[in-house]
């Protein structure tokens, strides 16, 4: 167990927060807030082939939730005949089902060492863990835009996080319903349906209870991704008329 906290802290933690304090130091006003946006923003950068081929993912899952509805009804009694099918039907369109959680996955162990970094403070014993290049910043200034301690939660910042989490899913489904011309009431879209609406409640519970340093970091985390998947469906689009 301790290898893999000592790789943890060698490959997520220190990176996190040496490039956090450089960015502190070294971005005009030495505002947290911002540092916390542009390190959110690297991030995400460094993070885009992923991210896009996750959306493309999710996307072109839905749009065969129809034929994958059909092959469960078809073979509803032998179940492995219908998973024979169902992988048939995922070679065929080029489709790996689980390819959309790989995002999510890869980001998870990143958004716990930001948690790391944010919870324990950036107390005197926290900064024995900055590289050799990386000045020691003193006291950090925590407000942000005035009003926002992002030490402490914020109902502000986890509310605005929860309706992005919202509209984000919201664009995928929207975007599908206006290519296939229908609704169904599969399983897999009724569930679809209930995450749509149940991630949000989730998101604005959990960080309402942490630093709102982590608030602030899913907030342009859902811009991003919303941006990102503007482009990716107006591409297709243009794609599609040609």
């Amino acid at each position: 167990m301790s290898f893999f906290i000592t790789a943890f802290n060698i490959i997520l933690y220190q990176p996190l927060l040496n490039c956090l304090i450089l960015l502190y130091e070294y971005l005009p006003g030495h505002n947290f807030g911002v540092a916390i946006i542009v390190l959110t923003v690297l991030i995400k950068f460094i993070l885009y082939p992923l991210g896009a081929k996750g959306i493309q993912s999710q996307k072109n899952f839905s749009e065969i939730q129809s034929e994958i509805k059909e092959i469960q009804e078809k073979y509803k009694n032998n179940k492995e005949e219908q998973t024979r099918q169902l992988m048939e039907l995922y070679k065929k369109k080029k489709i790996n089902p689980f390819s959309g959680c790989l995002p999510l996955l890869v980001q998870l162990p990143i958004l716990i060492a930001l948690y790391r970094v944010f919870w324990r403070g950036f107390q005197a014993e926290q900064m024995v863990f900055l590289y050799s290049f990386v000045p020691d910043p003193g006291v950090i200034n925590t407000l942000f835009l005035g009003f926002i301690d992002l030490a402490k939660p914020n109902i502000i910042l986890a509310v605005l996080a929860g309706i992005l989490q919202f509209f984000q899913t919201k664009i995928i489904t929207f975007e599908n319903r206006n290519e296939n011309r229908e609704k169904s009431s599969s399983f897999s879209d009724q569930m679809q349906k209930q995450m749509q609406y149940f991630m949000p409640i989730f998101t604005v519970m959990i960080l309402f209870r942490l630093p709102s340093a982590i608030g602030l970091y899913w907030v342009v985390v859902n811009l991003f991704t919303i941006v990102q998947q503007y482009f990716i469906f107006k591409k297709e689009k243009i794609h599609t008329v040609e």
